[in-house]
């Protein structure tokens, strides 16, 4: 199969999945942005997936995509390593018009992944998961808006996000607007309003991920008190 053989089928999945994962994180901060404004919204929004079966298969798809995503990119790596030989230790310095992302794109997708795994145990693995298997936890698995609120009081976990994020926006940034060249949107006006395009979104996206992490840690956030009153 050429998705799977070809290293153009290599990349055209990589963008597929790359696209999917920027849909999933806009979805994603529709909901955070639900817990700056209401911890009580907040808590409903996650009772109503958690109780439907499509926010199960919706989570599996996507962790599906994620490994996906991640085998290709180390697939890819280590064949672009491999055809260059011992050539790639012959350049040392960056050429002029390739981006930094692009050069260390391995490196912020490790970044990356390690950061996916920290917000899947912080917050899938006792809300979702323990749910599932109605396991003991600390704070109740339904109240998402508690977890969040204990996660970013520690200055620690507020330092990782703010990595995290930094590399997830390195990393978008440069995967939006290749993946539409690989996908043959690659005309050299739309290439550069695409390029564009990309970086706003994802600054916007990144950006507000932040805000909330930063508006929860210096508790500019609701309580959930006060919004359900």
């Amino acid at each position: 199969m050429w998705l799977i053989n070809s290293p153009i089928g290599r990349k055209v999945v990589m963008s597929v999945t790359g696209i999917c994962l920027i849909l999933f994180l806009t979805f994603h901060l529709c909901m955070n942005v639900v817990a700056f404004f209401s911890g009580t919204g907040y808590n409903a929004v996650c009772a109503f997936l958690g109780s439907n079966w499509y926010a199960v298969a919706g989570t599996i798809g996507l962790a599906a995509l994620a490994c996906i995503h991640i085998v290709y990119a180390f697939i890819l790596t280590i064949q672009n390593r491999s055809a260059r030989g011992s050539e790639r230790y012959a350049v040392t310095a960056r050429p002029a018009k390739v981006e930094w992302a692009s050069q260390n794109m391995l490196v912020l997708g490790l970044i990356v992944v390690v950061g996916l795994l920290l917000h899947l145990f912080n917050f899938w693995y006792n809300m979702m998961f323990a749910e599932l298997v109605g396991a003991q936890t600390a704070i109740d698995p339904t109240d998402g808006f508690a977890l969040i609120q204990k996660t970013f009081s520690q200055p620690a976990f507020v330092v990782l996000y703010i990595i995290w994020l930094c590399a997830l926006w390195f990393h978008l940034s440069h995967g939006f607007w290749s993946a539409l060249q690989t996908l043959g949107w690659n005309g050299k006006v739309w290439f550069n309003r695409w390029k564009c395009i990309g970086i706003i979104y994802v600054t916007i996206l990144v950006a507000c991920f932040i805000l909330i992490i930063l508006a929860f840690a210096f508790h500019l956030a609701p309580s959930l008190c006060s919004c359900a009153a």
